[in-house]
């Protein structure tokens, strides 16, 4: 056992939030712990895991994922046990027990446990060749996969799931998307939104095909054919599930901590324990748990200046993060409401020869709503219309041209 009566800092898990935490921390002008010792269950320290696509793809390589350089974490006194999950907590005692049997004390407890891949528990899924992408070791195995393998079929079309298609196609493979919607990125764009990017994704040669599920996955020794529900058969080499996350709360339901389906929070991340924290991916606060890095960030934050004293009245409340992504080569903007309803007016433009889209919501001439396909520079001015609430009735007539128009009619 480790003795220290310091005080001492346990985080459970290093991810991108992890690491967020710890550089807010180290920013502050007091350090609050003594100690800071953190438990990760990867091999690797932090890295970037938003660029595990282009990794994927070939467009980068592991050296350029990582966050920050051993040297970091030496200067600043902090601890990394890479490859030592933790595996229980007593919190009688206020200590943790790792893989290896370790017990530290702690005087205060993160957890950043983040999320595992869910997968829809269909028969076959557990055959060899049924993969996940969700870390680096996830994306090694899926590059040495497309050496070996022509043909995969991805189940999901949210970003995951394209990301994953673009990069086996990248890799070589030939490549077919199913998604359950009607079409793709269905919490991100609207209907004709979706048509357009899997009209550009079909281009660049992934097959799609949208309002169809997976029945079965078939095989003996390795997956062989993915069954749909109208019975349809796809041969393949590899399928790879990209159908949404849950929050690892495992740790804390072991501990008797209040969970639903995250580490239940309250807006200062404390759980239902004060000497133990949660953010991320495993967190949930009220009804909400977060499945971006974006919202982390921001409790990482707000955690340091809670932990630290600095902002001790600090809480996170969550904001409508607008969606910024690329997807083979597209970029995707999206922010409030992405689809029509009955009190809501629908501003639309379309350049088909550059192969531009916005639609823009409104609602009593406020904007509730953007979604932008292809030229995304806007967005930002669009996203803070929508949090503010500008009344936009002085540039109604001008609103889909953008920032630099609607400024000039005002």
């Amino acid at each position: 056992m480790t003795g220290h009566t310091e005080s001492t800092l346990v985080i459970c898990g290093h991810g991108m939030v992890s690491q967020r935490l710890l550089e807010a921390l180290c920013r502050e002008r007091v350090r609050p712990f003594a100690r800071i010792i953190v438990f990760n269950g990867e091999a690797s320290a932090a890295y970037n895991r938003i660029q595990l696509s282009g990794l994927l793809a070939g467009e980068t390589d592991e050296a350029a994922l990582t966050l920050q350089q051993d040297k970091w974490f030496r200067d600043n006194g902090i601890e990394v046990c890479t490859g030592e999950p933790v595996v229980s907590i007593n919190r009688e005692n206020k200590t943790v027990t790792t893989t290896t049997g370790r017990v530290q004390r702690y005087t205060h407890l993160v957890l950043a446990t983040g999320s595992r891949p869910a997968k829809p528990g269909l028969p076959g899924q557990d055959l060899p060749g049924v993969m996940t992408f969700r870390d680096l070791d996830d994306a090694r195995t899926l590059i040495d996969a497309a050496r070996k393998h022509r043909r995969a079929v991805v189940i999901g079309g949210g970003f995951l799931g394209l990301e994953a298609a673009e990069g086996l196609r990248q890799r070589g493979m030939a490549v077919t998307l199913l998604h359950r919607s009607s079409h793709l990125l269905n919490r991100q764009l609207d209907e004709i939104g979706g048509q357009l990017l899997q009209q550009h994704m079909e281009e660049r040669g992934v097959s799609v095909r949208t309002a169809v599920a997976p029945k079965a996955l078939l095989g003996r020794s390795m997956v062989r054919a993915v069954q749909l529900d109208d019975e349809t058969l796809i041969s393949t080499d590899l399928v790879l599930f990209a159908t949404g996350i849950t929050p690892s709360a495992e740790l804390a339901r072991s501990a008797s901590l209040e969970c639903d389906r995250g580490i239940l929070v309250d807006g200062q991340l404390r759980t239902s324990d004060p000497a133990i924290s949660a953010l991320g991916e495993c967190c949930q606060l009220g009804d909400i748990t977060f499945g971006l890095v974006e919202p982390g960030y921001q409790q990482a934050e707000v955690l340091a200046g809670v932990l630290s004293g600095n902002t001790p009245d600090a809480k996170y409340r969550p904001v409508d993060t607008p969606t910024r992504l690329k997807i083979s080569g597209v970029p995707i903007f999206s922010c409030g409401q992405i689809s029509p309803d009955g009190e809501t007016e629908s501003v639309v433009w379309q350049d088909h020869e550059q192969s531009h889209y916005c639609r823009l919501l409104i609602r009593n001439q406020r904007l509730t709503g953007a979604v932008l396909l292809g030229d995304t520079r806007d967005g930002p001015w669009y996203s803070q219309r929508i949090l503010q609430q500008d009344d936009i009735s002085r540039y109604r007539d001008f609103i889909a041209f953008g920032k630099n128009y609607c400024e000039a009619a005002a």
